[in-house]
């Protein structure tokens, strides 16, 4: 098949290696346009940007699809479709009628639970059992075409950032099979009543203290690896990677003894692995060694 990809992090790339494993003819790639990023703020290419410059593969980066001009040089492409994974540009209708087989997405969730942009995060917040991920067949609405093609998994204390590659994994397969036999996998409208992922805000990955422990603990599987749950003490940030929770309890935000373990609304949590900013990542006993948490400090 005639294919464009459309995608732009990480989560895309298994997609776009699988199609050029698959010998399809991906006649171009459309990412998101470089940004500024590291101490320098050069600018770099997306991660999808750089692997279709790997492969050989022309690459586009439209700041908008929704002026005649960039809509014309979509479609004269001729594309039997168009496979987009996490690309972050809304699609007009005239981009999504342009491919003979239309544009087909790659999405982490079981549509229509956690429709929009952070579906794993919100899945892990919400204390989900399973997710997975989805062949959706575009249309204009949020996420609410039908589905072609799905498979599920346990997020059984998976981080963000194992659960998003897992995911894609999954998702790559997925599509690989949809394309080699569209007909056999034709699409099926969703069932159920719809959530919606909300984009995660950086404040958000402030750690509550106030709530129980098994939602604090979410939140550090959450938002691992980006943006990353804190604390801050005394004008430190300090990012908890890993948690367990244990039964103790005090005062939310208490620190209860020399392992670092914290009070909650109910329970507590005890970090497994943390960094303070500029600093690499430690054990609890490493931090406390150079920064002073004693029993009983209230954290923030």
């Amino acid at each position: 098949m005639r294919i464009i990809m459309m995608g732009t992090p990480d989560f895309a790339v298994p997609t776009l290696n699988a199609l050029a494993e698959s010998g399809h003819d991906i006649v171009a790639a459309y990412s998101q346009p470089p940004r500024r990023a590291g101490r320098g703020k050069a600018l770099r290419p997306s991660p999808v940007h750089q692997r279709a410059e790997e492969l050989g593969i022309e690459v586009l980066t439209p700041t908008s699809l929704r002026d005649e001009a960039a809509q014309r040089v979509f479609a004269g492409y001729r594309a039997d479709v168009a496979v987009v994974a996490a690309y972050g540009l809304i699609l007009p209708q005239a981009i999504l009628d342009a491919p003979r087989l239309g544009c087909l997405n790659v999405h982490g969730s079981l549509l229509p639970r956690w429709r929009g942009a952070a579906p794993v995060q919100r899945a892990i917040l919400a204390g989900d059992e399973k997710t997975g991920v989805g062949i959706m067949q575009m249309e204009a609405g949020l996420d609410t075409g039908p589905v072609r093609l799905e498979a599920e998994t346990a997020i059984d204390g998976k981080t963000a950032g194992v659960l998003t590659s897992e995911l894609a994994a999954l998702g790559a397969g997925l599509m690989v099979t949809v394309l080699a036999n569209p007909a056999a996998h034709p699409p099926r409208p969703q069932q159920g009543e719809p959530t919606y992922a909300a984009k995660i805000e950086k404040s958000e990955a402030r750690l509550d203290f106030t709530a129980d422990a098994a939602s604090v603990e979410r939140q550090v599987r959450a938002f691992n690896p980006v943006p990353g749950a804190f604390f801050e003490h005394d004008g430190d940030r300090v990012r908890i990677h890993a948690a367990q929770v244990v039964d103790a309890a005090g005062t939310p935000g208490a620190i209860l003894d020399d392992r670092l373990t914290i009070a909650c609304g109910s329970g507590a949590i005890r970090p497994l692995a943390v960094q303070r900013a500029g600093r690499g990542v430690m054990t609890p006993e490493e931090l406390l060694r150079g920064f002073a948490l004693p029993e009983g400090t209230l954290l923030a």
